[in-house]
Order: C-alpha cells, then sequence, then structure tokens
C-alpha cells in the first residue's frame, strides 16, 4: 500500500510536522476514534471508523492516519480508478480538537505531493456536497476545479499537474 511514512516536511499552522502514516496495529484505534465537528455531521460520518471499514471491506480505498508531530490527529484515503485514470482523495477528517490549525491542508499537500509522485498519476480527483463551503474554499485553494459532474450527490472536482 504505502511507506510506513509519508512526510514531504510540510507543517500546520502550529508548526508541527504533518505526516500520514499506515494504519497499523498501534495505532488504528486512535485513527478510529477521530471525530469531526457536530456541524460537520452532515458532510462527513460521525468518526474515521467507517472510512477504516471502506478501506478493509471494499478493497478500493486506502486509509492513512494524519499525524502532527507524533500524534494522531486525522484520517484521510485515497484510490486508483483505472476507468478515469484518477487517484481518488476521500475522507479526510480532522478531529474536531485539532480544527482550524491548518492539519487538513498539509494533509492534502502531504498527499498530493506523494501522489504525484507515483509513475501512473495523471491527475487527482476528489467530490464533495455542494454546500460544505469550507471544502470547497480549501479545495479551491490547492488548485482543484470543480468539473461539470457529479457523483452520489457530491460536486467533483479535478487537480491536474
Amino acid at each position: 500500500m504505502t511507506d510506513d511514512l509519508i512526510d514531504s516536511g510540510v507543517r500546520d499552522g502550529r508548526g508541527r510536522l504533518v505526516t500520514l502514516t499506515a494504519i497499523t496495529d498501534d495505532n488504528w484505534r486512535a485513527v478510529a476514534d477521530v471525530v469531526p465537528r457536530d456541524d460537520q455531521r452532515e458532510f462527513v460520518p460521525p468518526s474515521a471508523a467507517r472510512y477504516l471499514l471502506l478501506s478493509s471491506r471494499e478493497g478500493v480505498w486506502h486509509s492513512l492516519g494524519i499525524c502532527a508531530d507524533e500524534a494522531v490527529v486525522g484520517h484521510v484515503m485515497w484510490g486508483f480508478d483505472p476507468d478515469d485514470g484518477a487517484h481518488w482523495v476521500g475522507g479526510l477528517l480532522v478531529d474536531a480538537a485539532r480544527q482550524g490549525e491548518g492539519v487538513g491542508r498539509a494533509a492534502l499537500t502531504v498527499l498530493l505531493a506523494w501522489l504525484e509522485a507515483k509513475p501512473d498519476f495523471v491527475r487527482a480527483r476528489l467530490s464533495y456536497r455542494p454546500e460544505n463551503a469550507a471544502a470547497r474554499k480549501l479545495y479551491a485553494s490547492l488548485g482543484f476545479v470543480e468539473l461539470d459532474l457529479v457523483e452520489d450527490d457530491e460536486v467533483v472536482a479535478e487537480l491536474v499537474r
């Protein structure tokens, strides 16, 4: 799946090193316990445990823990769709207590750098609910452009390098 640790030297707004780590016997519980703020539950599940199950049961997604310094603070997953040639980003969830610190932006920056280094990388895609203004703003600031494409009631955005 991945190296044990993905480190691009990116820091969050508090100066902590943000890395992505494989899900292991040592960290899966901490990742599963990541929860969003209450006002975000219309956009994401009540905990990252659902994303871990999707990764382990469906075989499409690959879950990664997000760490700030060495503490687990979130979850993100990625997958590859051979039908559209895109690497997809999904399941981004930063723990409620760590939001507003630049962790999500840093984690996406690390993930995108790692995906772009893959020999088969052509584009990255992700999707989000149109009314999720925070997600729309974050993804646009990283260079994602909305496509005229909707998947499961979510807007699809693409980053082409």
